[in-house]
């Protein structure tokens, strides 16, 4: 997607709202470039915003007591986050930082209270997404028992969710350093892993990117 109308457009919780009321999200929302590195939010500001990925990858995480960086996942293009902080009128409860340079959407938190209260469909909508965001992170306490190959696999596998990541298909660009980031290992490490999870059918490196040939292998393994 190259534009908030292109990815307002391909949304599904957006399908389900009357004209009058998408007129009313397409004028209230914005677009923002952030590069590589920059904070789209940090932990402990007020939650302003729902916010929609157009183009780019971030990643939510947060800075242990003793210096670690906890990941608690990667957002793709296409994908739509924040909406607990806003339902409990709380702040950011982790740091959102862009891996390499992306657009964001911002709806602002007038417009998704108003949406709650004018919507069915939108209820909808994030009731599921907010199940299916519970199940991520509760896959995310496993994924630190696991082995580096367990944990990358994992991670992988958890992009290919049609609800949270509608825009991720079998082949994406993605690379070994980032996904280094998104599973909390190295490069070096990340690389490693990649290996032993091709030889064993489950993706094929590729330049920039990957493809994968095995959603549910990825999904149990355990390395």
């Amino acid at each position: 997607m190259d534009t908030l109308e292109e990815l307002i457009g391909a949304s599904a919780w957006a399908a389900g709202l009357s004209a009058a009321q998408l007129a009313r999200v397409r004028a209230d929302m914005v677009a923002r470039q952030f590069p590589a590195g920059a904070h789209v939010c940090r932990r402990g500001e007020p939650a302003e915003s729902w916010l929609g990925v157009i183009d780019g990858l971030l990643k939510l995480s947060s800075d242990s007591p003793d210096g670690r960086t906890v990941t608690f996942a990667g957002v793709p293009a296409g994908a739509w986050f924040g909406e607990g902080s806003l339902l409990k009128a709380e702040a950011r409860r982790y740091d959102v930082i862009a891996l390499r340079e992306s657009r964001v959407a911002l709806m602002p938190r007038a417009t998704f209270a108003w949406l709650l209260d004018a919507s069915i469909a939108f209820n909808r909508f994030l009731l599921v997404q907010l199940n299916e965001r519970l199940g991520q992170f509760i896959g995310l306490v496993e994924h630190r028992l696991l082995t580096p190959e367990g944990r990358i696999a994992r991670s992988l596998a958890t992009l290919f969710n049609a609800q949270l990541y509608p825009g991720v298909g079998p082949s994406f660009r993605l690379s070994q350093e980032e996904i280094g980031y998104l599973s909390g290992v190295s490069r070096q490490r990340a690389n490693q892993a990649l290996r032993v999870l091709e030889q064993a059918g489950l993706l094929r490196l590729e330049y920039g990117g990957v493809t994968v040939m095995d959603v549910e292998g990825l999904r149990r393994y355990e390395g």
